[in-house]
């Protein structure tokens, strides 16, 4: 084995959690795999006999590539928000390496979404220490911030991400049941069911993509029970798989075989918070019906 195979092969070792960190700073998977792919062409392009902890080095390569794209995203907008999901991380049972350490301690859409509410500086302290467990003294260099500095961001990200997406129930097969209940209530047009299942602050965000409709939110039991009738017709037309969306229970709906809707559902306190449901077409074409995502 030459030195590049052996070089190649260090990297692959870190390839899923380098996605993973990506994923969470940037909410879109063909844009983490770019920078992930960025961050093995400048390993190729360096001095890597010199680097005493390769994960450490790639991480902060990642972090950096991260935030340059975060900026040049909030350098185009004339909103600070794009009005769509974030892209969902979607499996049947995480199997190959990639998919553990990609779904490995997943955060809900919910909290993708929150996530996109932070500043660049923000959402890199933030998803760095609180999510991957990086001291901020290994933090501030990307930042080009101080360790204090750079703990004062996650802290100020931290205090707008609590309480704005709740934490779901731990127990997958709690989960499960609780939208198991909600399809029953929506093939049924059920309406009395389906108020049953929902928290009464339940948020529904909607992407449709904006080549049709765009995203709609709406928020609160009465407002999202009254889209019954479309979860009726939905759930006698489509066929629903259940899946892990981000890590919690989810549906894949297809009609005719072919993918129409990813629904990623937040349950907390055995009812539903949050309803996530990607069907911009153009998006949902990147994914595969095999469970593993894009």
């Amino acid at each position: 084995m030459n030195d590049s195979d052996f070089l190649a092969r260090r990297f692959e070792e870190h390839r899923g959690h380098l996605k993973a960190v990506a994923h969470r700073m940037l909410g879109c998977l063909t844009e983490a795999d770019d920078a992930v792919q960025e961050a093995w062409l400048r390993l190729a392009r360096s001095e890597a006999e010199d680097i005493d902890n390769l994960g450490g080095w790639l991480t902060t390569v990642v972090g950096r590539v991260c935030l340059d794209v975060l900026r040049s995203r909030r350098q185009r907008r004339e909103d600070p928000l794009d009005d769509h999901l974030p892209d969902p991380v979607v499996t049947d049972e995480v199997a190959d390496p990639e998919h553990r350490v990609l779904m490995a301690d997943s955060v809900g859409l919910a909290l993708l979404v929150v996530l996109e509410s932070l500043n660049p500086a923000e959402r890199l302290a933030f998803v760095l220490h609180d999510l991957f467990g990086l001291p901020f003294e290994e933090i501030a260099p990307i930042l080009d911030r101080t360790p204090v500095a750079a703990r004062k961001l996650a802290s100020r990200a931290r205090q707008r991400v609590q309480g704005a997406a709740p934490a779901p129930d731990p127990d997958p097969t709690a989960q499960r049941r609780v939208v198991d209940a909600f399809l029953v209530a929506a093939r049924g047009g059920d309406l009395t069911a389906l108020l049953a299942v929902l928290d009464p602050d339940v948020t529904l965000r909607a992407d449709s993509g904006k080549a049709l409709a765009g995203m709609r939110v709406l928020h609160g039991a009465e407002a999202v029970a009254g889209q019954l009738d479309t979860f009726h017709r939905m759930a006698t037309l489509a066929t629903a798989r259940p899946a892990l969306v981000n890590g919690t229970a989810g549906l894949v709906n297809t009609v005719d075989g072919e993918l129409f809707s990813i629904m990623a559902f937040t349950v907390a306190d055995g009812r539903i918070v949050g309803i996530d449901i990607l069907s911009d077409p153009d998006r949902l074409a990147g994914f595969d019906l095999d469970g593993t995502g894009r």
